[in-house]
């Protein structure tokens, strides 16, 4: 549970224009597709004792998982980055004096610090750190009930609501289902007999309830500066500094000084949220074999937390339009990988897990070549084109997907479509010239 679902919260209505009941139902909608694969990942790292990157082998072969890591790498550069940014606006909420390349620096250190120390710490900091964010959520919540500031913003109408409810919902998506490539890193040390439906429900619901909590609390608050023709203080808050600002016109006023309390108690659960991403990615590096895999886990966690804060101070001024853009990234190529994934676990292993052998993991003769996997995650990307929506690029399908010039983003529903299919077929080719 972290402020950045808070961020992309209020993109609804702040960025696509969405009414409040929409803008919930495509927020509970999407969520609740996004996470599904995640959960069945999260079955497989405790069944299988293998980290994500490990179990992508028998989708992409022992070669082709580079590819896939280099996506995840790129991934969870930026995302810390973006969640950088957010704690960066929170903390110049409470004091604008200081500069958001010193508050970008302040995170990244305090991530750094938790992952150097491996598994463990992440584990007990990820354990207890959601608990103060969750009661300061609350009394942000309960402050805002008091203010009366609520407006309920009508839904929209025609091919032009639909186009705003795809694009908020490929953001929503994106975020719920980036999740896939790292989850079985944090049930690697379940039991393998653990039931998968345990696992399963619980990964669930935690991420349903996280996600939807959060991002429906900014979907609310963003109704606020649209009073009075946006000459209000949540306006203003929300110009001056974004998701920080907004959240001190909200505190400030009723709690004071505890309201600044809490606005930093926000900004540090970006550590929080920055950690699984840092930590991943040093696993995600040792995916390409040879030296780097003896390359020391913490070295690559410095080396990621450099190349975060390189993205993130010269993105601060442009928050929206990078969050947004990223988020539609993320959904793009998951969807690619969600689609060669299932097509294997569903079609062609019978959607049994014990039709996996996990002591052929580090095995490159025995594993699948790969070719198939490459094959379709490539295909994917002309589904992405033909959909994406974008202001430099806008696919033929989007065009016909919402109101013109625009239309709406359907770019990782086709690329899931067109990955799905393709590895089903080449995957059968696959195995016939092959056979494995």
């Amino acid at each position: 549970m972290g402020v950045s679902a808070f961020a992309l919260g209020l993109l609804a209505h702040q960025l696509f224009h969405l009414g409040f009941v929409d803008a919930i139902l495509v927020c509970f909608f999407f969520n609740a597709l996004g996470v599904l694969p995640v959960c069945l990942y999260s079955c497989m790292g405790a069944r299988f004792g293998l980290r994500q990157i490990v179990i992508s082998r028998y989708f992409f072969g022992w070669h082709g998982i580079k590819l896939i890591a280099v996506f995840d790498i790129l991934s969870m550069t930026g995302w810390s980055a973006l969640n950088s940014l957010v704690g960066a606006q929170l903390i110049r909420a409470v004091n604008d004096n200081i500069p958001a390349w010193a508050c970008i620096l302040f995170i990244a250190f305090g991530t750094l610090i938790v992952t150097f120390f491996g598994y463990d710490l992440v584990h007990l900091y990820e354990y207890w750190g959601w608990i103060p964010v969750f009661i300061v959520f609350l009394i942000t919540l309960g402050c805002f009930a008091n203010s009366k500031a609520f407006v309920k913003i009508p839904m929209g109408v025609g091919v032009s609501e639909l186009g705003s409810c795809l694009f908020f919902g490929s953001v929503v998506y994106g975020f719920a289902t980036a999740w896939a490539t790292i989850a079985a890193d944090y049930t690697v040390y379940q039991s393998p007999h653990q039931s998968c439906i345990k696992i399963f429900m619980s990964t669930w619901i935690g991420l349903m309830f996280s996600l939807c909590f959060v991002e429906m609390l900014g979907i609310v608050i963003m109704t606020a500066p649209t009073t009075n023709a946006g000459d209000n203080a949540y306006a203003a808050g929300y110009t001056a500094t974004l998701s920080g600002g907004l959240l001190g016109a909200i505190l400030f006023p009723t709690l004071g000084g505890f309201g600044k309390f809490c606005i930093v108690v926000l900004a540090l659960s970006i550590i929080a949220t920055n950690t699984p991403n840092i930590y991943s990615l040093s696993v995600a590096m040792q995916a390409f074999g040879g030296c780097r895999r003896r390359v020391p886990r913490f070295i690559w966690t410095v080396v990621g937390t450099v190349a975060y804060v390189a993205v993130a101070i010269p993105a601060h001024d442009h928050f929206e339009s990078v969050l947004a853009t990223f988020m539609n990234f993320i959904a793009y190529w998951v969807a690619m990988y969600e689609g060669v994934a299932l097509a294997e676990h569903f079609v062609h292993r019978q959607s049994s897990m014990r039709n996996y052998d996990p002591e052929m993991h580090d095995q490159p003769s025995k594993l699948p070549p790969g070719f198939a996997g490459v094959f379709a995650f490539c295909c994917g990307f002309g589904g992405m084109v033909c959909g994406m929506s974008q202001v430099w690029y806008i696919g033929p399908i989007a065009l016909y997907a919402g109101a013109k010039p625009f239309g709406g983003d359907v770019g990782f529903e086709l690329a899931f479509a067109f990955s799905f299919v393709t590895y089903t077929i080449a995957r059968w080719v696959e195995f016939k010239i092959f056979g494995r």
